[in-house]
């Protein structure tokens, strides 16, 4: 059997690897092997922070909706049980967009659940 050179595919490759690392310092953007391993390492960061922003964003709108129960006499933890209680079914983000731009339908979930505690 005759021998097979991969250089095309090889060529290719490489010229994908460094087109991902574009922008990167020094070797790490010129040269395939530095480029290779940054490259790796920043899939694995991409894949990770990806999951990693979910908690991010749950834990603003948790503190966005503390912020506002607490200005209307209300702790966020006893807030959130006086909703469940009063089985009122509002997901975080939507409290959190309603903390930030209309107060006065926060304030009414507030009083509802003041009055199921």
């Amino acid at each position: 059997m005759t021998r097979v050179k991969g250089g095309s595919r090889a060529h290719q490759r490489h010229v994908k690897v460094l087109k991902l690392a574009r922008g990167y310092r020094g070797a790490k953007s010129k040269l395939y092997r530095p480029a290779h391993e940054q490259v790796m390492h920043s899939l694995a960061y991409a894949y990770a922070h990806r999951k990693d922003r979910k908690g991010d964003f749950r834990r603003l709108w948790i503190t966005r909706i503390n912020a506002a129960a607490r200005m209307n006499g209300l702790s966020y933890s006893r807030f959130i049980n006086g909703l469940n209680k009063a089985g009122v079914a509002v997901n975080r983000k939507m409290l959190s967009e309603l903390a930030v731009h209309d107060a006065q339908s926060f304030t009414e979930l507030v009083e509802v659940a003041k009055a199921s505690l």
